[in-house]
């Protein structure tokens, strides 16, 4: 973890305010004064100010049922940010391990822990997340073999990782996908020649959305977090 990032996890101090006593030579890394905000930290590290040893708070990890038109940013933007929704402390210092697009609904972790969420992001760790989609053609009846087997988005020079698709209805599917890409599901259906009218994320990994109610959040429990691991 950066220290200024430790710092502000420790303290009340803003980033800003942490840089300050930074710079102002007030912070110690194993008895070293640090000037550098970007200096690696770790739990196991003497972290002080003026002589006083800090304790980052622990990290924070949180399940939230994403409504539409709500952006999984920290700012907001033509849309608020989804982070207005939670009533806990400090909540605009959390990110979104794994975004969804503006009009799309369900299941977005939220966390301050990097690492943790790097497991979920990274395509590297093949992290399964389950959407529900709506279209507005009936399913051809050869799309889940040509998902099976990857398709060529547009601008993309490789192909999708494999992905299932399980029929719900004519036109509903289960999709579950590995990856993170800009407009993934939405793409993945253009390129089949059919067009995504309704978007909900229904799992990531083993946490599952199930009946936590629209606008609604809670606490991951600690073998929920300890599955992204």
């Amino acid at each position: 973890m950066r220290l200024d990032k430790f710092i502000c996890k420790s303290t009340e101090l803003t980033r800003s305010e942490a840089k300050k006593v930074l710079k102002q030579g007030k912070v110690t890394v194993n008895q070293q004064v640090i000037k550098d905000p970007a200096t690696q930290v770790h739990e196991n590290n003497a972290v002080c100010i003026e002589g006083e040893q800090l304790s980052a708070r622990s990290s924070r990890y949180i399940m939230l049922h994403k409504p539409a038109n709500t952006i999984c940013s920290n700012v907001d933007e033509v849309y608020p940010s989804l982070l207005h929704l939670l009533d806990v402390d400090r909540a605009f210092e959390l990110h979104i391990a794994g975004r969804l697009d503006a009009d799309t609904t369900g299941l977005v972790l939220i966390t301050d822990d990097g690492r943790w969420s790097h497991n979920i992001i990274s395509p590297k760790k093949q992290c399964q997340k389950v959407y529900r989609v709506w279209l507005r053609d009936s399913l051809k009846a050869d799309t889940a073999e040509k998902f099976n087997l990857g398709v060529q988005l547009q601008g993309e020079a490789n192909l999708t990782r494999p992905a299932k698709l399980a029929k719900v209805a004519d036109k509903e599917v289960l999709l579950t996908i590995t990856e993170g890409k800009y407009h993934q599901v939405k793409r993945m259906f253009a390129a089949v020649g059919n067009k995504v009218v309704g978007l909900h994320r229904e799992q990531i990994g083993p946490v599952k959305l199930a009946d936590l109610p629209l606008q609604h959040w809670r606490y991951l429990t600690p073998a929920e977090v300890d599955a992204f691991d």
